[in-house]
């Protein structure tokens, strides 16, 4: 009886933490469906609106926003496919080869995750101007410096849970190094290796001040700077802005939904000594 107890209370906890995860992204979905004018005051309040419609999805949609999310997903796409290559190439030759310095090396490129955008972000954009890539697509470049250490340092964690057997007897086949690598030991790393990918394509989707501060010319602008663009010169235009959100968090939830289990698997595996 007091386990049943237990068991009701839990439900109800975890019940009770989904709702107060989930009720920002309903309220902001719903927020979108109203009319400007009931935004403000006391009609906020109200949960359900008489008036809801899609025009604010209308707007955008004659806007920059799908220009906008073009952007995201092409800078998006490029800076993880990049990543997933040199962090597998890297992660695989740090796991596997024995070299003065090894432990230094993962340190330094662990450590470089560390630092905040604000002290690289000053080099990142003279460097930019000199070369003349800003307002382009080269803004993959930092994004990658920013994403390839914890793609690596996750890497390395998923190689070196593989058994070294495995590849010997793939030598000893005549299989050559690349071979091994690649027939063998890629699809056992692929639930790092996507964990990894989908990590970087959702940091790359919703990073802000880098676009901000590189792509100033507004037909480069990635989804979450031009939402930031959503205003008047009194006003912002709040029902814009949450339309806008429930368009770019739509890729993000629909990623996570699809690959949950690559997702999981990839946080966990290791975690668990055989």
């Amino acid at each position: 009886m007091r386990k049943s107890k237990a068991e009701k209370y839990l439900l109800a906890a975890i019940f009770l933490y989904l709702f107060i995860i989930i009720f920002p992204f309903i309220w902001v979905f719903l927020t979108s469906l109203k009319p400007e004018s009931e935004i403000w005051g006391r009609r906020a309040l109200r949960v359900f609106s008489d008036n809801m419609s899609f025009q604010h999805y209308q707007t955008l949609f004659r806007g920059n926003v799908l220009n906008a999310l073009k952007n995201s997903l092409i800078i998006s796409t490029i800076t993880t496919v990049y990543v997933t290559i040199v962090a597998s190439l890297a992660g695989y030759a740090i796991a596997r080869l024995e070299f003065i310095g090894k432990k230094l090396m993962l340190l330094i490129i662990l450590g470089t995750s560390m630092f905040p955008q604000m002290i690289v972000i000053g080099p990142i954009y003279r460097t930019f101007v000199r070369l003349g890539w800003t307002n382009s697509y080269f803004i993959t470049l930092p994004y990658s410096m920013i994403a390839l250490p914890i793609s690596i340092f996750i890497l390395v964690n998923h190689f070196s849970k593989i058994p070294k057997e495995m590849e010997e007897s793939a030598v000893m086949d005549g299989a050559s190094q690349f071979l091994t690598f690649y027939k063998i030991i890629l699809p056992l790393a692929l639930p790092g290796i996507f964990t990894a990918a989908i990590m970087t394509f959702i940091g790359v989707w919703n990073e802000f001040l880098l676009s901000l501060t590189l792509n100033t010319n507004a037909a480069y602008h990635t989804a979450p700077v031009a939402i930031s663009f959503l205003r008047g010169q009194f006003e912002i235009f709040w029902g814009q802005v949450t339309a806008a959100t429930v368009i770019v968090t739509i890729p993000t939830l629909l990623i996570v939904l699809l690959f949950q289990k690559q997702i999981i698997s990839g946080i966990t595996s290791g975690a668990v000594k055989e």
